[in-house]
């Protein structure tokens, strides 16, 4: 337009008439239009009167073209400018030490897991702590033992370690020296008042979130929470960064407690005393794991059966162990707790065994399962 306006300017006459499309002189039926009110129709004209100005802005004309086209890229730019600012602005003021939104609803369980989780919640490559649980509907099969003792042998390999007694029993709490009728608080307090996991951790050989006879009430509180079964997910969720291993020990049933550990959990180990009736809870264990996986928490697997409380001395314990083996194969650990009084001993003067006798033979049997643990990827 600004070509146009100056080319119209250009062919107005010294009288202050207007000209006609083609330069001449306005003709009489054409002097009304220099009334104000007739002023569209010379407007009309306007097209034709750059052909005159043309040959003038020849020269000029086409270096207006090349200026003119960086402008449309500044649309463009001014696209992106007003983008920018949205991410840059909230972390300059000073919120290096915020979570972000994401990171404080997913614990961990990335959306993608699970998880995360559960995962949920993120890459699971990425997920801190390593979640196991030990289980098993039998009881008498040496989970407590087992919990923490390779808990302790994960320790001695430089890892950090937390061990969560979910046994209303409390034999775990009893085994490192704390009497779980006068801590002030629990694992129950957790689940069902929601407190802080961090308030019932002590530190011993190993942290430990210690149990109450409370718990045994647990499940009843719990039963009217809603999302019931993710309790302990919840709770791990903010001291999941701070270890490479949280070890929970489970009461011998497939209730809500076990539920809840299993739904927190990303791999499961078995201890297995070798006995025929020890041996038949593993199927409904498998049941249960995989009710899990369709309902609340996909990634639970097996990491391995655990032969326990082994004698190798009786034909019985050694037909326990094949069968096993024909029937789970890789499952099944090559490594083997045998009897030993030492695991009946060390839980008296509150430690693990790998304490209490560090250079015997009971010793080494969770050291080399810690190692066979490790090196099949847990870690």
């Amino acid at each position: 337009m600004g070509l146009f306006n100056r080319g119209f300017k250009s062919n107005v006459p010294s009288n202050g008439q207007p000209s006609s499309a083609n330069g001449d002189a306005p003709s009489e039926g054409a002097m009304p239009a220099t009334d104000p009110a007739t002023q569209p129709e010379p407007a009309q004209p306007e097209p034709a009167r750059p052909e005159p100005a043309r040959p003038e802005q020849a020269r000029p004309e086409p270096a207006r073209p090349e200026p003119a086209r960086p402008e449309p890229a500044q649309p463009e730019q001014a696209k992106v400018t007003p983008a920018l600012p949205v991410n840059p602005a909230p972390p300059d003021p000073g919120d290096e030490g915020r979570i972000s939104a994401h990171e404080a609803l997913g614990p961990t369980r990335a959306p993608g897991t699970s998880r995360p989780p559960g995962a949920h919640l993120g890459d699971e490559s990425e997920r801190r702590a390593k979640i196991i649980s030990f289980a098993n509907q039998k009881g008498g099969v040496a989970k407590t033992t087992t919990t923490l003792n390779l808990a302790v042998a994960f320790t001695e390999s430089g890892h950090r370690v937390l061990a969560v007694d979910l046994d209303p029993q409390g034999n775990l709490t009893m085994s490192q020296g704390i009497d779980p009728d006068k801590v002030e608080g629990s694992m129950y307090d957790v689940l069902v008042d929601h407190i802080p996991i961090r308030e019932v951790i002590h530190q011993r050989e190993i942290d430990i979130a210690v149990a109450s006879i409370d718990l045994a009430g647990a499940e009843i509180a719990m039963s009217m929470q809603i999302g019931r079964e993710r309790s302990l997910e919840k709770a791990l969720s903010a001291v999941v960064d701070d270890y490479d291993f949280i070890c929970i020990d489970t009461p011998p049933s497939l209730g809500l407690l076990t539920v809840n550990a299993l739904t927190a959990s990303d791999k499961v180990i078995v201890p297995v005393q070798c006995e025929y009736l020890s041996m038949r809870g593993l199927v409904q264990l498998q049941n249960t794991l995989q009710m899990i996986r369709e309902n609340l928490n996909p990634r639970v697997d097996i990491e391995g059966i655990l032969p326990t409380m082994l004698d190798s001395r009786t034909v019985h314990a050694k037909e326990a162990v094949e069968i096993l083996e024909e029937n789970f194969g890789e499952l099944v650990f090559k490594s083997r707790i045998r009897k030993a009084i030492k695991f009946a001993e060390a839980p008296v003067r509150g430690s693990s065994v790998l304490k209490y006798d560090p250079n015997g033979n009971a010793a080494n049997y969770y050291r080399e399962l810690a190692k066979e643990v490790l090196t099949n990827g847990t870690s």
